[in-house]
């Protein structure tokens, strides 16, 4: 496999600069009249084609494998789905001091969103850590999320832009688990041609992704919302979600630590358990807010890429902590298997 890395010039993920460009486009040239159903459209046909590609991809006979780290997967999905609720239920003490009621909102939802896959993968690779584990992590959370999240929201958020109605659980049915099934189900006919183009899918996977934030973000432009919020306001909410990601960071390290971990297995669920996938969350963001989707995900997309920027330095210093038998610690950074970060959607 080819050796990436994450570009020691560049502080700001590639990727993010599209999704930047891609709101400035939505604010500028938003979708409006006729045009609206037809990007609307086109997003739902993409994210179906999204999971269809998720579903297509996943090893069952890894999966099934995986599960002999059972203890290692609860505890990701823990964090994901417990420790992480939690910590976002704990910030309704800052409305409507620091944080509006809908800014609160879509940082409750960030925290719902299962983990990532392919950064959680690629960082556990940067500081040799468990990669397998990590891609049966990542991969377990992202199907578990298809489930959890809209329930969790449901619960969670009730009536305030995100609950889950009988219609919203139909959408995400259909334009979520049908196609990762589908994808599993086609997997033993189409598995070889994804692994040798992944270059090409890797592409429409970052483009799926952009033409649902377009679509989002423009009917944010149209319906005004973003007169609402401030500077002052982002940077508030730039200040909660660091503190969110340095308690999870913290906690998934030690918390390995207290539970017996090795420090392979440790780094993996430091990794999967404090990422948030903009992947995952756009998409059901998308059906479960509607027209409120820009304002909802504004938080997940920060976080996202302040996840991607911590753990790309920690991920670097894990590589160079010694280890028994290491002649060299210093060449774990390119050591072969290690994957790059740059241009990660996850």
């Amino acid at each position: 496999m080819k050796r990436l890395s994450w570009p020691r010039w560049m502080p700001v993920d590639p990727y993010i600069l599209l999704l930047l460009g891609t709101v400035g486009l939505a604010a500028l040239v938003p979708a409006r009249g006729t045009a609206a159903p037809v990007a609307s459209g086109a997003a739902t046909a993409a994210i179906a084609f999204l999971f269809f590609l998720y579903g297509a991809r996943l090893s069952t006979h890894e999966a099934l494998a995986g599960l002999r780290h059972w203890r290692l997967h609860v505890t990701v999905l823990a964090c994901t789905f417990l420790v992480f609720p939690a910590l976002g239920l704990a910030t309704r003490g800052l409305v409507p001091g620091l944080l509006t009621h809908d800014l609160y909102t879509g940082l409750l939802f960030l925290t719902l969103v299962p983990s990532t896959i392919q950064s959680s993968i690629a960082f556990t690779s940067i500081a040799r850590g468990n990669v397998p584990a990590a891609i049966c992590a990542g991969s377990f959370s992202s199907l578990a999320g298809i489930f959890v999240t809209p329930l969790l929201a449901a619960v969670l958020l009730g009536n305030s832009g995100g609950g889950l109605s009988t219609d919203s659980l139909v959408k995400i049915v259909l334009q979520l688990l049908v196609p990762f099934l589908a994808g599993q189900l086609l997997r033993r006919w189409v598995g070889g041609f994804l692994t040798r183009h992944r270059t090409v899918l890797g592409l429409v996977d970052r483009g799926s992704i952009l033409l649902v934030v377009y679509t989002a973000f423009s009917e944010g432009v149209v319906q005004g919302i973003w007169h609402q919020v401030s500077l002052l306001r982002l940077g508030g909410l730039l200040v909660v979600e660091a503190a969110l990601l340095a308690v999870m960071l913290l906690l998934t390290w030690y918390g390995g630590r207290a539970l017996g971990f090795d420090r392979e297995d440790r780094i993996a669920i430091q990794f999967a358990g404090s990422k948030k996938s903009l992947a995952s969350g756009l998409p059901m963001a998308s059906v479960l807010f509607g027209t409120h989707a820009s304002l909802a995900v504004l938080p997940l997309m920060l976080f996202h890429q302040m996840q991607l920027m911590v753990c790309a330095v920690i991920a670097k210093r894990r590589a160079r902590d010694p280890r028994p038998g290491d002649a060299d610690a210093g060449r774990a950074i390119g050591a072969p298997g290690a994957v790059g970060t740059g241009s990660l959607p996850g």
